[in-house]
């Protein structure tokens, strides 16, 4: 490989190679609907500016690689196990599964957040929990996606901003503090901070606990059915990732979409703004709303359900 072929990048106190910084990872053009051309060196430089922002998401969660080695029109494959090849530097974990082990890769720093670029890792998907307590999640994450026709973006996103709202006033009902972000694809993610004391059977029982009493209040417009076929046209409130070994999206992570679109964390003022759907903000622009800390009002320290469970429990539908 030629010296044209690989570029030094500084990275905290590391320096990183990045090979073929010029390999197109995401085509542009009209068959993209006019969506911009970008780089892998281009997907390095986002990652490395995001660094400051992204990295309090990812320290110490095990992660899942969605790795696109050819691009979004080449194979991609999601990676668990940390090839014996990473650098020595690069932080791993063994968490238990049902015949074994994984050993996931951990992301603590800007290196390698840099190196994982380099592998065309595009997207990054976390745990819901830590290293050293993998089993009780610190974090509780509603996903809000439309239902009916993809295409019909413009219309479905009104139905996941209305549930967003929804949401988002049930849980202030029960003083439990959510961020909000979009995934970058379709829909919205609506976070809750936790305590880390509870398992994720409690916290994926307390979710769906949340979206049944949601539900009740507008069985219409919002569903919890797993089944498309069992929807409608009604928004689906998926709580499923609530459990151990799932995954969601990290927030300023890239996704595998035309014009490299990013999820987004916003302020919950933003989601009146007229111009917002899932695909907002991408490596173009994410930095700027990066800087304007939108998860500000946020408590750093995560709640405990049992006070919310014993107000949610005087709202549920007998």
């Amino acid at each position: 490989m030629s010296g044209d072929d690989v570029r030094t990048v500084r990275a905290g106190k590391r320096t990183v190679e990045v090979h073929r910084p010029d390999k197109v990872l995401f085509p542009g053009g009209d068959g993209d609907g006019g969506a911009k051309e970008y780089t892998k060196g281009d997907l390095v430089d986002y990652y490395r500016s995001v660094a400051p922002f992204m990295l309090p998401h990812l320290r110490g969660r095990p992660l899942m690689l969605e790795r696109h080695p050819d691009g979004l029109d080449g194979q991609k494959f999601m990676q668990k196990n940390t090839p014996e090849h990473y650098p020595e530097w690069i932080s791993r974990v063994e968490v238990a599964k049902e015949d074994g082990t994984v050993r996931h890769t951990v992301c603590d720093d800007t290196a390698t957040l840099v190196y994982l670029a380099d592998q065309a890792a595009l997207t990054l998907h976390r745990w819901l929990s830590r290293v050293g307590r993998v089993d009780h999640p610190d974090r509780m994450v509603f996903d809000l996606d439309p239902s009916g026709d993809p295409d019909d973006s413009e219309d479905a996103f009104v139905a996941v901003r209305e549930a967003a709202w929804l949401l988002g006033e049930l849980l202030d009902e029960l003083r439990l503090p959510s961020a909000l972000m979009t995934t970058g694809s379709r829909g919205l993610h609506v976070i809750v901070p936790l305590n880390g004391h509870h398992d994720f059977d409690e916290v994926r029982q307390f979710a769906r606990d949340v979206a049944d009493t949601l539900v009740a209040g507008h069985p219409d417009r919002l569903t919890t059915a797993a089944r498309k076929k069992d929807r409608g046209d009604r928004l689906y409130l998926d709580v499923q990732r609530n459990a151990y070994a799932q995954t969601a999206v990290v927030p300023f992570t890239v996704r595998a979409k035309p014009g490299a679109p990013v999820a987004t964390p916003l302020a919950w003022t933003q989601l009146d703004d007229p111009g917002l759907d899932a695909r907002r903000w991408s490596i173009a622009d994410a930095v700027e709303q990066a800087r304007t800390n939108p998860w500000a009002g946020v408590p750093a320290k995560g709640r405990a359900l049992g006070p919310a469970r014993r107000r949610l429990k005087a709202l549920m539908p007998s």
